[in-house]
């Protein structure tokens, strides 16, 4: 038996349960040998389970199950249907009074709320274990804050501090507050990475265009594809949910579902897609059948699941309001938005202004993404510039919308950062349709282009600022669209607050001359402005002076060399912002959207990764590098801020060493 318990520890459930606690598989197991009390003696025996506060919302009431002559895991088991701590009252009064006095007392003695397991031998209640109970995000807010305001009566009374509390609440635990919850599952027919957060409902369709219309006739919409591409956004854009067979955490359906707030599972290599039908095993489920997708776990199960919608408490707001008076001064949080509804959510929980807008996105919409097309297929300059024209004017308006909903906060804008070709359809799609149906002039130029800006390693390839050398009037576009935003909502009375970011630079001479660029539109601006006789002193259209927007321009920290050069790259830059993800995968040598699905697992399970580094930064290499060249940008420039962007910056390991950096 005492082998057994050793062995336990590399059993499969042991292994996946500290894989998702991220517990170190070096620990070991113990032993505990004790006396043994029976509960299945007879009808005056039991065995059960109790808990001195509701794990699931949070009341300051106890629970438990329990069985007459039972014993051991019967009660977690269903053997038999148990019955509650009200019934033990009725059937075993003094026992229960002993229970719940022992429950006061292991609340007093943890200051926490405790799961125990008991028995009943002959009359007699004996204690066989207790820990500090597991709970639901909203029942670990609930009772964060009710500890605060203290438990029992006179010498007995116990409390925790605000700082206790902060510490009892985690990510994982906010999140779930956040997103739309399943009260019920069955089991999953397949199962991937848990792409973007939250619980969706809906009816399967394969193709954008059959989602698009589906959801325009009323249908709830689950998007299903073996990966999404630009050419799939519109469908994206109304499904509520959409699952991939391939593709990693970063893959295009994972950014744009995170980016809108949609629950995604990509990576589930079960589906096996078949026209307008997948597979997962032995369950076929065809077009308009209806499944349901836990984006937080990965989980996809046939059926409807019941939902229940997010609503954040006010334990969730006093968590937030604490959070930020133990933050205030040392770190700053600031929340991923490209739309004025996510950056009115965002400011609405304590986001301190934008870290990150992707600009690409904004090129993605249906209206738009003809108009990037065209530019790229303009054969002479004054219809590249024509196409870039047309551009502007949307941009405009997107960078108005954002920095309204952030006035007085700043907003980091990236330039364009993705290669071309993620702009223009699928090669293999518009040959297909060429050898079959063939294509009109517009597609043979597309299919043209599309090979023209096809690259082996679009990751290391024409993306961030080497696209601007390339098209310098691409970024001259979007500086120029950013200003006319700034000025516009600043005549409005609003306080815009612009961050200039230039993607990818990897030298010196590459960031002094996309500075050049960006200073160059300020200049030409600052210029117009007077010309047109603007300036201080007036009053804007909500009654305040109107101030010109201060603009600040920095660049993305995503390769090893930037790091180790980032003193160079401080001469040129305001302002560091590390792109943890691209500096991991450029650091191991690691395709994410392969490796994750394929090669992850393996490595974690076998022990030569003790965690994914996508996850949770890698602190002797990735962080490593980042430590450096946060110490040699400082020492080049000593105000020089520091900020990160991507997943690790909602990882609470990683924000640790980012905080000691």
């Amino acid at each position: 038996a005492v082998e057994a318990v050793f062995r336990s520890w590399n059993g499969a459930r042991a292994i996946a349960y500290r894989v998702r606690e991220k517990i170190s598989h070096d620990l070991g197991t113990a032993v505990n040998v004790q006396a043994m009390v029976f509960g299945n003696r007879d009808n005056n025996s039991g065995t059960g389970v109790g808990f001195t506060r509701n794990a699931a919302t949070g009341e300051n009431k106890p629970y438990g199950d329990y069985l007459i002559n039972a014993q051991g895991e019967d009660v977690v088991a269903g053997i038999r249907n148990t019955e509650d701590l009200d019934a033990l009252k009725r059937q075993f009064p003094s026992v229960h009074k002993e229970l719940l006095a022992i429950f006061d007392r292991l609340e007093r003695h943890y200051h926490d709320m405790c799961d125990t397991e008991f028995t009943i031998d002959q009359g007699k209640l004996w204690m066989l274990q207790t820990r500090v109970g597991k709970r639901t995000g909203a029942a670990a807010l609930k009772m964060a804050v009710d500890m605060t305001a203290g438990t029992g009566k006179g010498k007995q009374s116990w409390k925790i501090t605000k700082k206790e509390a902060l510490m009892r609440v985690n990510a994982e635990h906010l999140d779930q507050v956040l997103h739309p919850q399943f009260t019920n599952k069955t089991k999953a027919v397949a199962k991937g990475l848990a792409a973007s957060p939250g619980a969706a409902v809906g009816k399967v369709y394969f193709t954008a265009d059959d989602a698009e219309a589906a959801a325009k006739s009323g249908e709830a919409v689950i998007l299903v594809r073996s990966e999404t591409s630009p050419e799939d956004v519109h469908g994206m854009m109304v499904a509520k949910g959409i699952l991939t067979s391939r593709g990693g955490l970063v893959s295009h359906a994972a950014v744009v579902a995170r980016g809108w707030g949609t629950p995604a599972v990509v990576g589930a290599d079960a589906v096996q897609i078949d026209g307008k039908m997948f597979r997962a095993g032995d369950v076929v489920v065809r077009e308009g059948d209806v499944i349901s997708l836990d984006g937080t776990t990965g989980e996809v199960m046939l059926g409807a699941m019941q939902l229940t919608a997010a609503e954040p408490t006010k334990e969730f707001q006093t968590i937030l309001k604490w959070a930020d008076e133990f933050r205030k001064g040392k770190l700053a949080v600031r929340a991923n938005a490209d739309t004025a509804e996510d950056a009115l959510k965002a400011r609405e929980y304590g986001a301190e202004g934008i870290g990150l807008c992707r600009t690409e996105h904004m090129f993605l919409a249906p209206d738009r993404l003809p108009v990037v097309r065209r530019m790229i297929l303009a054969s002479t300059p004054a219809e590249e510039m024509a196409a870039l024209e047309d551009l502007r004017a949307v941009q405009k308006e997107d960078f108005a919308s954002l920095l309204r909903a952030m006035s007085g906060l700043p907003v980091t804008v990236r330039l364009l950062d993705p290669p071309l070709h993620e702009f223009l359809p699928n090669v293999d799609e518009l040959e297909i349709k060429a050898a079959t149906s063939g294509l009109d002039e517009q597609e043979r130029k597309l299919l043209r282009a599309a090979h023209d800006w096809a690259e082996v390693n679009p990751m290391l390839g024409t993306r961030g600022v080497r696209l601007g050398v390339i098209k310098p009037g691409l970024y001259a576009m979007q500086v120029r669209a950013l200003m006319q935003a700034a000025d516009q909502v600043a005549d409005e009375g609003y306080e815009p607050i612009v961050e200039v970011m230039i993607p990818l630079t990897v030298t010196r001479e590459e960031l002094a001359l996309a500075r050049s660029w960006v200073e160059g539109v300020l200049v030409e601006h600052s210029s117009r402005l007077k010309d047109k006789g603007a300036g201080l002193g007036k009053r804007g259209a909500r009654g305040k002076k109107i101030t010109r927007p201060k603009v600040t321009i920095g660049t993305m920290i995503e390769t090893p060399r930037a790091a180790l050069r980032a003193d160079e790259l401080a001469e040129h830059a305001d302002f560091f912002s590390f792109g943890t993800n691209d500096l991991t995968q450029m650091t191991f040598g690691f395709s994410r959207d392969d490796v994750e699905s394929r090669m992850m697992p393996a490595y974690l399970e076998a022990g030569l990764l003790k965690r994914n580094p996508f996850e949770t930064i890698d602190q002797t290499g990735v962080g490593e590098l980042v430590e450096i060249a946060a110490k040699r940008g400082r020492k080049a420039k000593r105000k020089l801020k520091l900020g990160v962007c991507g997943e690790h910056g909602g990882d609470p390991e990683s924000i640790a060493l980012f905080y000691r950096a």
